[in-house]
């Protein structure tokens, strides 16, 4: 049975915001994120022995590519020329902390697309970690990913 409330909530539907009549302008967005690790984890990235491969530059990689792709990911996102990104990793004892700078030419901002950056950068961490940071019962108790925020949007 359909909830009617939720029904009344979505009767006007969704529409992609117009931007057609707003300039084109440079447009930066930094968002910062960090995955906790056991500091043996950190150890093996740093020593790069992970079996998957380069942890970082892999990350790197999948950030990028999900950049250009978050109006794929995220249905209402308007497709943006991005014409620079810069992924960053501050490696710790027990933590790695991404920050990631998006550029664009455009007619809005790039705030998903470094959102979306971050977060997938993260989540390529813990896919490439994931088989020394499991516990004996194929748990993940210390490993967490926090703190996405947007730190810094500007236009120009």
């Amino acid at each position: 049975m359909v909830n009617k409330e939720f029904t009344h909530l979505t009767e006007k539907g969704v529409k992609m915001v117009e931007v057609g009549d707003k300039e084109v302008v440079k447009r930066t967005a930094t968002a910062k994120g960090k995955i906790n690790l056991q500091s043996n984890t950190i150890s093996l990235i740093k020593n790069e022995e992970i079996k998957k491969g380069n942890v970082l530059t892999t990350a790197q990689i999948a950030a990028i590519s999900a950049i250009k792709s978050t109006h794929h990911l995220i249905p209402l996102c308007h497709p943006l020329k991005i014409t620079g990104v810069d992924v960053d990793f501050d490696v710790q004892d027990n933590f790695i902390e991404t920050e990631i700078n998006v550029r664009c030419d455009g007619k809005t901002g790039v705030e998903m697309e470094a959102l979306t950056g971050a977060s997938v950068a993260l989540l390529t961490i813990w896919d490439m970690v994931k088989s020394v940071e499991k516990d004996e019962n194929g748990q993940y108790p210390l490993t967490s990913i926090s703190d996405i925020i947007v730190s810094e949007k500007k236009k120009e």
